[in-house]
């Protein structure tokens, strides 16, 4: 899982450099989601995890996710037009498209991570309780 882990985290760290480019307005949001799925999956390697730095990344992911969803939805009903034949959108909701499946990406390594915190703390729990019996 170490491994795993730190690959995970060098993708979001890749993600976040790569969005050092876009509008003023976007960069910090991004780079921040970014850096913190990153850091979230770095520290993960270690088995050292934060439960409130995790919810807060998801909380604000779901937030934002729920905020693009009808620009979403209105690039599902334009027929799925492709969001990957030029780097420059050419429509708003092409930007969201991308922009979407990242705050998913986000969303599912942070659940990821959930689980497995909680998958940590549980067996640290049965180990304690069955020392003191």
């Amino acid at each position: 899982m170490k491994i795993f882990n730190l690959v995970l985290a060098l993708i979001f760290f890749s993600f976040a450099a790569l969005q050092l480019n876009d509008t003023p307005g976007d960069v910090l949001f991004w780079v921040l989601i970014y850096c913190l799925v990153g850091l979230v999956s770095a520290f993960g390697a270690f088995d050292k995890y934060n439960m409130w730095i995790i919810i807060l990344g998801l909380g604000t992911a779901l937030y934002r996710l729920f905020r693009d969803l009808p620009e979403f939805l209105m690039w599902i009903t334009s027929g799925t037009p492709s969001i990957v034949e030029e780097m420059k959108a050419t429509t708003p909701y092409i930007e969201t498209a991308r922009e979407f499946f990242g705050l998913i990406l986000c969303i599912m390594a942070l659940v990821y991570h959930y689980i497995r915190f909680t998958r940590m703390k549980n067996r640290k729990l049965a180990a304690e309780s069955q020392q003191e019996n």
